[in-house]
């Protein structure tokens, strides 16, 4: 429509111009407004453009907004220094090590700037045995910015104030195509940083779109280089998929790729049991469904559901060993967290909340007597009881079971000591007290 009008005021179609090896697409090609772009980002480029540098939106905001989508946050690239940009902007400060940055703050909203980089020569890159890069942070120009970007879709610039986009690789025409593709040689890239393998089924789950072939075809024989990818990052790109608000999906990706051996440690086991597997699928959509909803999600509770059928296969084992019920589960939570640290290490800021989850599991069981009422005022009950609802769900217990604590934590007193089961003592403890009282009886005296 806009692009008829344009043609009927002005006598002939927008075209996109090209400059050296970018082309820069007018607003009436690619319609995608300063509207769209948060107040707090458009004043950190203005800002820079005033004081006489380039300043755009850049990556995933601007792939976003052509896909109709809303963006989660906006990030800067520009040819200005870390001190450059903080000298434009008082409320700000440059963070990093490895590769400085600048935050700069608008109210309660944070701009991420980062100075144009370029990627580093072979012959002068610094890498590991695998070809990983272990240093990638000098500055550079924008074309070597776009450059070292990952895929095409991610390497899109856009000009707030003229409304164009500048596109080096093509990105704009991948996107219109629904194509996610690598830019430069995937192998090498891969190489480079194999986390980009996470990437490229992350993002192509989330978004909707299909690899390009030959950015999927080098992915199964590389998955392999994931075991030199530090774990600090490995689990960084790992909750970002959880957390994608496409987890089902990325998991589905995966398998329908063979890449959930070995890219993934924590889900290897659990995906070739039936039960499991319906368990953890159950758990990821719960938490797609809660990102969708705007509701807040807990990685302890996604990491207490992937890890827990290896939870129950160990407490079994552990009471087939002749442990009590209890101990046994303690020493089943403490053996499977060790070995999921040994492939990827879950912070043990989450380890206290797994822990009470899995411990309140039995306590469901118990519905009799105050013991009902008692978890019903611990802390972690309601994660507890959702987490129980999914092992409905998935058929691992009875669906009564969830049935009746989801009336009982909202009935009347009344009502609750209606439900209240009667509190079977155990067997050991009334044998004993029918003997301590048989022994009394014979020591009263016969009247």
């Amino acid at each position: 429509m806009i692009k008829k009008l344009f043609k009927r005021v002005f006598g002939k179609a927008p075209r996109t111009r090209v400059e050296g090896k970018c082309h820069i697409i007018p607003f009436e090609v690619h319609d995608v407004g300063r509207s769209g772009i948060s107040p707090a980002a458009r004043k950190v480029t203005e800002g820079l453009q005033a004081a006489g540098y380039k300043a755009f939106v850049v990556g995933g905001a601007v792939r976003d907004l052509l896909l109709n989508r809303h963006p989660k946050d906006f990030d800067i690239a520009t040819d200005a220094t870390p001190e450059e940009v903080r000298r434009v902007f008082r409320r700000s400060r440059i963070i990093g090590r490895r590769f400085r940055l600048v935050h700069v703050m608008f109210g309660e909203e944070t701009v991420e700037t980062a100075t144009f980089r370029r990627m580093i020569e072979t012959e002068d890159a610094q890498t590991d045995e695998h070809g990983r890069l272990l240093r990638d942070n000098e500055f550079g120009d924008q074309e070597q910015d776009a450059a070292r970007r990952d895929f095409t879709a991610n390497a899109l610039f856009y000009d707030p104030s003229s409304q164009e986009i500048y596109d080096y690789h093509n990105g704009y025409a991948d996107i219109r195509a629904n194509t996610l593709r690598m830019i430069g040689d995937p192998a090498v890239r891969y190489r480079e940083d194999p986390v980009r393998m996470l990437r490229a089924v992350r993002l192509s789950a989330k978004l909707g779109m299909k690899l390009d072939a030959a950015t999927a075809a080098p992915i199964a024989g590389m998955k392999g280089l994931l075991g030199n990818v530090p774990q600090a990052r490995l689990l960084d790109e790992m909750l970002k998929l959880l957390l994608s608000g496409h987890a089902s999906e990325c998991v589905k990706k995966l398998r329908a790729m063979d890449l959930h051996h070995g890219m993934l440690p924590m889900l290897d086991v659990i995906l070739e049991q039936p039960q499991g597997e319906k368990f953890v699928m159950l758990a990821l959509e719960n938490t797609d469904q809660r990102i969708r909803e705007d509701k807040s999600v807990s990685p302890a509770f996604l990491f207490a559901a992937l890890l827990w059928h290896e939870v129950l296969s160990d407490w079994k084992a552990q009471q087939d060993a002749g442990e009590k019920p209890v101990a046994a589960l303690h020493a089943a939570m403490d053996a499977v967290l060790g070995r999921q640290r040994e492939q990827l290490a879950i912070p043990h800021r989450h380890d206290a909340i797994m822990k009470e989850i899995w411990l309140l599991q039995p306590r469901f069981e118990q519905r009799g007597g105050q013991r009902p009422l008692r978890l019903l005022a611990l802390p972690r009950f309601r994660a507890a009881y959702d987490f129980l609802l999914l092992r409905c769900e998935s058929g691992e217990v009875d669906g009564e079971l969830g049935l009746w604590w989801d009336e009982f934590q909202d009935a009347t007193d009344e009502r609750r000591a209606e439900m209240l089961m009667p509190d079977e003592v155990p067997k050991k403890r009334r044998r004993r007290r029918k003997q301590a009282g048989a022994a009394v009886q014979k020591e009263l005296p016969i009247e």
